[in-house]
């Protein structure tokens, strides 16, 4: 599918001119709305992460979105994951049978098929995605992209806007922590990569899990760690 660039321009000035909206989460399901509407496709998804390094969507489009979320976070992989970490675009034509993600497939809601995410970026550094899916197996082209991309960069302003305003929410705190610590967890993951020879998604897989299992924050364990190595 296309994405009609008069469609996606007119739809962005809308979203732009109504942002009136306090709350930064309700603006937040404003945009999956319109990204929804516009790809006419079977689900968007904003997610952004939180103290446990887990991606959790803050607005969501139906349930299947939701399922989607919840089978990452369970095996620590998929194409949401992958986008936050690596901080660029990642799509699958069937996340069903993509090899890259072995575990996720049981586990996945039979609705999700083809997904597309690309990074939410505050200063320069990712705290969340922005996804489509479909219900089928399908190609993504460059305007199906560039769309979300354009839709990110609203987001972003969004979540600015909140932060500087001194937002008190639950989505404004998870956007300040994310912000926070995204440097101190970044340096720890380049540490084990260098240290231990691992790809970026292993290496925040088991820092993660090291603070799970501890019962501590990614950032407080990343900062231990770091300390360490000094």
């Amino acid at each position: 599918m296309h994405i009609d660039t008069e469609a996606l321009n007119a739809s962005l000035q809308r979203l732009r001119q109504d942002r009136r909206e306090p709350d930064v989460a309700r603006v937040l399901q404003q945009v999956v709305g319109a990204v929804d509407r516009l790809f006419g496709h079977d689900g968007a998804g904003i997610m952004l992460v939180d103290q446990e390094g887990r991606l959790v969507y803050v607005a969501a489009s139906d349930e299947a979105g939701r399922a989607l979320e919840e089978a990452q976070a369970s095996t620590d992989q998929g194409p949401c994951h992958d986008t936050y970490v690596y901080a660029r675009p990642v799509t699958t034509k069937d996340v069903h049978s993509d090899d890259r993600w072995p575990r996720l497939a049981e586990l996945l809601d039979s609705r999700v098929r083809a997904v597309a995410g690309v990074p939410l970026l505050l200063s320069g550094s990712p705290v969340g995605t922005l996804n489509v899916y479909r219900s089928e197996p399908a190609e993504w082209d460059d305007s199906d992209l560039q769309a979300l991309r354009a839709y990110a960069g609203l987001i972003e302003e969004v979540m600015s806007a909140s932060l500087a305003a001194h937002e008190h929410s639950v989505t404004a705190a998870q956007l300040q922590y994310a912000l926070d610590y995204r440097v101190i967890i970044e340096r720890a993951i380049g540490y084990l990569m260098a240290t231990h020879d691992l790809d970026a998604v292993t290496a925040f897989n088991i820092l993660r899990k090291q603070a799970r299992d501890s019962r501590r924050r990614v950032a407080d364990l990343a900062a231990e760690i770091l300390g360490d190595t000094t």
